[in-house]
């Protein structure tokens, strides 16, 4: 069955537990695309959601951190983080292991990935899923991409996992969407976390939506950590979406800095799979 639905969005702590902080417009702003976003999904009839994030040492730490991982279980449990803090109550979301487990043994045959059993959600999947899944009954799926300590994955090889991932999901029958969550530019823990460079977001977002593979894949990781902090290591998640949809363009529904939230906020549909 052919990929139904492809998007990004940004998944900071923020989003959720500072809602109150921020900028009401802004904050509605943020929420309203979410909302379309939520709808475009939807409408789509997927079976399933796989979300594609970078997962932030709650599962993976230094002594085991694979480049790429996949969730292979029927449920899965989260916010890992404190609810309060988060805003997000603690529920348990459904998975497919057996679709896992036949999209896994597909993406094996171009590139290599770990699964994990047991993996509960971090604000990298639950901000999104508030949104996007609110009553949180679709299953999901959880891609992890190592964004967090070197060595980290080349950019043309993320891109070349989310060819995969797309023949995966074109290898089952059932409806398949995937979601990117993650920066761009941010500077979370840090004396600088509230920063948000707003060009070098905007020249993302512009070689994003246009798929541009030769644009997408110059950045090294000394200027995307000079320019967009180590935060900006996340753009692997929006290069993964568009690996999947290769030579397909997308729109930028939404893009704003909110310092609050510490990451300029953005929503991304793929063409073709919201009309």
């Amino acid at each position: 069955m052919p990929l139904v639905f492809a998007g990004v969005t940004s998944h900071a702590p923020g989003i959720t537990g500072r809602a109150d902080q921020a900028d009401p417009e802004l904050k509605h702003g943020f929420r309203d695309a979410l909302g379309h976003m939520r709808e475009a999904l939807e409408a789509s009839k997927s079976d399933v959601l796989v979300v594609v994030a970078a997962e932030h040492f709650a599962n993976f730490f230094f002594n085991n951190m694979p480049a790429y991982s996949m969730g292979m279980a029927d449920f899965y449990d989260g916010p890992i983080e404190d609810e309060n803090w988060l805003g997000i109550q603690r529920v348990r979301i459904p998975g497919n292991a057996d679709l896992s487990d036949r999209m896994i043994r597909s993406i094996m045959n171009y590139t290599d990935l770990g699964y994990a059993q047991e993996w509960k959600f971090d604000h990298g999947i639950m901000v999104p899923l508030h949104f996007l899944t609110p009553d949180f009954k679709l299953p999901v799926i959880p891609v992890n991409i190592n964004c967090q300590c070197p060595p980290l994955t080349p950019l043309h090889r993320t891109y070349e996992f989310g060819r995969a991932l797309r023949k995966a999901c074109d290898s089952v029958p059932e409806r398949v969407a995937i979601v990117g969550t993650g920066g761009i530019s941010h500077w979370p823990a840090t004396p600088d976390s509230g920063k948000v460079n707003v060009q070098w977001d905007n020249d993302f977002l512009e070689r994003w939506k246009n798929n541009d593979r030769e644009a997408l894949l110059s950045y090294s990781d000394e200027e995307t950590y000079r320019d967009a902090g180590q935060g900006g290591f996340e753009i692997r998640t929006f290069i993964a979406i568009s690996g999947a949809t290769e030579g397909v363009t997308g729109d930028v529904w939404y893009y704003e800095p909110i310092p609050i939230y510490a990451v300029g906020c953005t929503v991304g549909v793929v063409n073709g799979f919201d009309e």
